[in-house]
């Protein structure tokens, strides 16, 4: 393995552990707000699930690209590619149960990623 595919599995990777972590703050958040027992405010949070998961994905990806001074590219363009991935991801896998969406959104999110680091080389 060269120095670049090295360097791409771990802005993959990282920005999985990122997505992670954004992914830990939603489920905290809802599950904080199952004790208000109001139907709205778990309908906006299952809509933002996907987004913040995503904006892990983008925040991993931006805080390399800042350490490597590689580039400089605008977080709403590192936040398409993860939030595609992500919103597809859980629209396939919500059929199964609401819960497992993070499964299909780490995966999916996850695959974007890489597709979006393959089309930046």
């Amino acid at each position: 393995m060269n120095k670049t595919n090295v360097l791409s599995l771990f802005r993959i990777a990282f920005s999985h552990l990122c997505a992670g972590v954004f992914y830990l703050a939603w489920l905290t958040a809802f599950l904080l707000a199952t004790k208000l027992d109001s139907s709205v405010v778990k309908a906006a949070l299952w809509l933002l699930a996907p987004m913040t998961t995503a904006a892990g994905f983008a925040t991993g990806i931006m805080i390399l690209e800042r350490l490597t001074k590689s580039s400089r590219t605008r977080f709403s363009r590192l936040l398409a590619w993860p939030l595609l991935g992500c919103a597809i991801g859980a629209g396939i896998v919500y059929e199964f149960g609401p819960m497992l969406i993070v499964f299909g959104m780490l995966v999916a999110g996850t695959a974007s990623v890489a597709l979006r680091g393959a089309q930046v080389c």
